[in-house]
């Protein structure tokens, strides 16, 4: 069968294996769901020290440290893998990684040391990264440009659907309320789980573990991958740094595809601070717990359904360009608003808010206020990442994708610590998260501004 897809064409391949590497999406969301995002961060946070201040910036250096492993090794596994052709062997090794370390995850009760979750999570996060870098480069060679956009935003919301289905099942069947010990259907945790320990948080890690497996399954047994000679291992990494080293000066000629790498280098740092910090954020101002997280992860990952799928027919019509350049906006804007939010305002004050507690989920006028910025988050944050990974798939060959998509994971990890870490060193030098959140903004709106002076596709000339 022949997987090569010509520009105007529909994919080559079948439906199944099309389908199967769309599923790699559904398989790995799950662990920035619940992981980073929602559950185990947060938890990680507020639950592991008694100080949310310390635990928010030893958060922020444990996602500093992957993203400065990702950023150097991304575009030399890239270049191997273009050299090797095949895909699939990069991701079984490195699913292997992330499964064992998502398991130990368990391990991680309160009262325990830090070092071991913060090693699991480091290992867990390079892991996952490396494995998106060579699932990517496999889209050009099963998608033909006119589909491009259309079915990574689909492959996008499906992963935040998988997500959002394992964030469900924690939600309502393992997380008990610390005071009466019942989930919030008034049932017992599913398996005994004592939420007076963090078994509610920490069953997240074996859970995304299992998911993980099982699901990328149909990606390895369906979905078709290069096929090239074999290089043995030291040739094939001695070629890769030649070819990557080739690629890093040929892109001084190609100034569209590095203003945009630049540009994605810039907002995507804002993009990944504002998942992996936005919920650790909430739960120190508010007091989120497990239950109250899970649902405001549930609701964010419904509105990023539907804004997945709507801007998959968008980006056919319109192009990658202005789905990502109205993604920023929004994003910028709500975050904006969600650190001008606190207990009795927003807008910075100048929206005074009653402080009464109607009591249940998210009884004061603060948390309901966070709750919409949050929306604007949850539209934009899907679309904003697939139709960016569309933009750069739009502009090289199939031939080229590994490289080029390896140093697209180094654009958006080569200075992605600079936003945790000004956020961790922000927040510890003033005493205060808001303040350390403002960094964000700073980030998506200069890759925005980046981004607006970029040819589409970025192939062009500037």
């Amino acid at each position: 069968m022949s997987i090569t897809a010509e520009a105007g064409d529909e994919p080559k391949v079948s439906r199944a294996g099309l389908g199967g590497w769309m599923l790699f999406d559904w398989a790995a969301q799950p662990f920035f769901t619940v992981i980073i995002t929602f559950i185990f961060g947060p938890y990680f946070v507020s639950r592991l020290t008694d100080d949310p201040a310390h635990g928010q910036a030893m958060w922020g250096y444990t996602l500093t440290i992957s993203g400065i492993v990702i950023a150097v090794l991304s575009p030399v596994l890239g270049s191997i893998a273009d050299q090797t052709g095949a895909r699939k062997p990069w991701i079984a090794f490195f699913a292997v990684i992330k499964i064992v370390s998502l398991a130990l995850l368990w391990y991680a009760v309160p009262g325990s040391s830090l070092i071991y979750p913060f090693i699991f999570i480091i290992l867990a996060s390079i892991a996952a990264e490396f494995s998106i870098v060579f699932n990517d480069s496999m889209m050009p060679r099963l998608v033909s440009e006119s589909q491009i956009g259309r079915i990574s935003n689909m492959a996008w919301g499906l992963g935040y659907l998988g997500g959002m289905i394992v964030l469900i099942a924690v939600v309502t069947l393992l997380a008990g309320s610390p005071e009466s010990g019942k989930t919030i259907l008034g049932s017992d945790p599913l398996f005994g789980l004592d939420p007076a320990t963090g078994a509610d948080a920490r069953i997240t890690g074996p859970i995304s573990a299992v998911w993980y497996l099982v699901f990328i399954l149909p990606m390895f047994l369906f979905t078709p991958d290069a096929h090239k000679a074999t290089m043995p291992a030291a040739t094939a990494v001695r070629a890769g740094i030649t070819e990557l080293r080739h690629t890093i000066g040929e892109l001084r000629q190609r100034s569209g595809i590095l203003r945009f790498l630049i540009a994605r280098m810039i907002f995507q740092d804002g993009v990944n601070g504002l998942l992996a910090l936005g919920g650790t954020f909430a739960a120190s101002m508010f007091a989120w717990q497990t239950v109250e997280l899970g649902v405001y992860g549930i609701i964010l990952n419904v509105v990023a359904i539907g804004g997945c799928l709507y801007a998959s027919r968008l980006d056919a019509k319109l192009g990658s360009k202005v789905i990502v350049t109205a993604s920023l906006i929004c994003l910028t804007i709500a975050t904006l608003g969600i650190v001008s939010t606190g207990p009795g305002y927003t807008l910075f004050g100048l929206l005074q808010l009653s402080t009464a507690d109607a009591g249940g989920l998210f009884g004061t006028a603060a948390e309901k206020a966070y709750i919409v910025f949050g929306l604007l988050v949850g539209i934009a944050f899907g679309p904003v990442q697939a139709s960016s990974r569309s933009y750069l798939a739009r502009s090289v060959s199939a031939d080229e994708a590994g490289r080029y998509f390896g140093i697209y994971a180094l654009s958006g990890r080569a200075t992605t610590f600079l936003a945790p870490a000004s956020v961790a060193t922000v927040t510890l030098i003033s005493g205060s998260a808001r303040i350390g959140m403002m960094a964000l903004v700073v980030f998506l709106a200069v890759g925005l501004l980046i981004l607006i002076r970029t040819p589409y596709p970025a192939n062009r000339p500037v």
